[in-house]
Order: structure tokens, then C-alpha cells, then sequence
């Protein structure tokens, strides 16, 4: 065992592809932009090492801040070097929705290689999720090394049931949201969500919320379990790959790796203690604080 993961170390790094350049146009400079911080050792790896650690593990999860290209770039690279280490995992995606797995499968046996146009098949300018040319380079390395394209997400018709309490018996059991969510969990869902709405959602709200949240993840989760073959890579938001409240909670932690791609703030001095086995730094898209956008949003609503 000892010496098939050096052989594998090998192969990964002689493999390794460049790096794709930056896209996001702050935070190039600063220091910590590009560092990969293994949070249990507490050190930087590199790239490399990275993904000859990752490559032994039979789940890999990728969290994303949705509208960052760097982190889809840095994605589609983690894949590829998969790929090129020799693992054929299938690619579940977060964006892709279980209703949807019947025109996924529809269009990829037509068309087995043609990344573009399943996103005209899934109507994706509709879909409400960043352009689809930010995740099309993820979706073309899997077609182009025939891995398994999953939905990840719940149905629509699921995700309004789970918001109102009425998901049928069975689909409860089976995604375990039967069974009594630890409150640690819970109250760490809750804060998450009232702080992504930035305080202004009302407190009555957020129980849904927080049920359609670990529903989703319990949902990912099997998906990955299901895949079968060479495990599975999980491309979904940073909060889904999160150890303490996400999809790899749910997974055995031996055979689960999580990288967070996150966002270099300009006053950043040491990594952030993410719950994530590593953190990869990358430049971030803008400085505009969400909470002022939420408010003039809420202000629109209530004129």
C-alpha cells in the first residue's frame, strides 16, 4: 500500500498541468494569494502535494464561491490532475438539479463530449447560477475522460416539499432527515443562514431554511455514496463542504478530502480557520459588502 501511494505521488507530479492564471482582479499581489493551508497541520502544501494527498481519498469535495471564476479554473485543474493521476470519479454537481438527470442523460448520449450544449440542454441562462462558461471547462474535462455526470441537487418539487414539511416518508428516511440533527449542527446551519441574510431574515424563516440546507447536503452526500466505481468530486458552494455542518459531515472522514477555495481579504495576515481540510487563497472578485446590496434590495421591496 506504502508503495503504490509513492507510485502515485509520482504520477500526479509529473502529470501536474500549469496553474490557470488569475481572473479575479483584487488581491493578486498580496502575499497569501495562491497559499494552500493544510488545516490540521497547520502549513502550506503545495499544489502538487495536494493533489497526490487528495488523489487517495475516494471522495473529493471542491467549494466554490459561485461567482469567482478562479475557483472554477482552480476546479477544473484539481479534476483534470485526478484524472491524470488515474482516478475516474463521477463529477456531482451542486447546480445540476435530480429533475434534471433525465436531460442530462438524454443529452450526453447524443452528444457524449459536448460540454457547451448541455448547458443550452439544461436552459442554464434561466437557471440563476453564474454563466455557464464558468463551469463548462469542469463539465468538459469530465466528458472528455467519460466520468459520470451526477445531479447533486434536490428536485424542485423536493425542495418546496422539505421547505414545508410535507417530504413523503420514505425520501425522509432516506436522506436520514427522520432522524434528530445534532444542535451544534443546527445552531451553526442557523447562524450561517442568518448571517448570509445578513440579520434580515425573519427568525420563523429560518427553520425551513435550515431543513432545505441539510437536506441538500444529506442529498449530495448519497449522490457521492451512489457513484459507485472510483468514488466521487463534489462541486458545490464552500458552506457544503464545510466538516462541521456539510456534505462532508456525512461522509466517512478517512475517505473524504474538502478544499475550500476562499477569497483573500485585503487585511487578511494569517489563513482562516475554516472547518475544511485544506484552504486554497485566491483573489477575490470585488469588495462591495452583499449586506449593503441585500438592504437596498429590502428597501425596493418595502417602498
Amino acid at each position: 500500500m506504502r508503495r503504490a501511494s509513492i507510485v502515485l505521488a509520482a504520477l500526479v507530479c509529473l502529470a501536474a498541468a500549469p496553474l490557470p492564471e488569475w481572473q479575479s482582479p483584487l488581491g493578486r499581489e498580496h502575499p497569501m494569494t495562491g497559499t494552500i493551508w493544510d488545516v490540521r497541520a497547520g502549513t502550506a502544501v503545495t499544489p502538487e502535494a495536494l493533489v497526490s494527498r487528495v488523489a487517495a481519498r475516494r471522495f473529493v469535495l471542491l467549494g466554490e464561491k459561485h461567482d469567482n471564476p478562479d475557483h472554477h479554473r482552480l476546479q477544473a485543474w484539481v479534476l483534470g490532475e485526478l484524472v491524470a493521476a488515474g482516478r475516474r470519479p463521477a463529477a456531482v454537481f451542486e447546480m445540476f438539479r435530480a429533475d434534471q438527470a433525465e436531460t442530462i442523460a438524454r443529452h450526453l448520449a447524443a452528444s457524449p463530449t459536448d460540454s457547451r450544449g448541455l448547458g443550452d440542454a439544461l436552459d442554464w441562462r434561466r437557471s440563476g447560477w453564474p454563466a455557464w462558461s464558468m463551469y463548462e471547462p469542469i463539465v468538459a474535462i469530465a466528458l472528455a475522460a467519460k466520468l459520470p455526470v451526477v445531479a447533486g441537487n434536490l428536485s424542485r418539487d423536493a425542495t418546496t416539499a422539505v421547505r414545508r414539511g410535507t417530504l413523503d416518508a420514505a425520501e425522509t428516511a432516506r436522506m436520514g432527515l427522520d432522524r434528530p440533527l445534532p444542535e451544534d449542527v443546527r445552531q451553526r446551519l442557523a447562524d450561517e443562514i442568518r448571517d448570509g441574510h445578513c440579520g434580515h431574515l425573519p427568525e420563523h424563516a429560518i427553520a425551513p431554511f435550515v431543513a432545505v440546507q441539510r437536506a441538500r447536503d444529506a442529498h449530495m452526500a448519497a449522490a457521492m455514496r451512489a457513484s459507485g466505481g472510483d468514488g466521487a468530486v463534489l462541486i458545490a458552494g464552500v458552506g457544503h463542504v464545510r466538516r462541521d455542518m456539510g456534505v462532508a459531515r456525512l461522509l466517512p472522514d478517512a475517505e473524504t478530502a474538502s478544499i475550500a477555495f476562499v477569497e483573500v481579504p485585503s487585511d487578511m495576515t494569517a489563513p482562516p480557520a475554516l472547518p475544511a481540510d485544506y484552504v486554497w487563497l485566491t483573489p477575490r472578485m470585488g469588495d462591495r459588502d452583499p449586506c449593503e446590496r441585500f438592504r437596498k434590495d429590502l428597501e425596493k421591496i418595502t417602498r
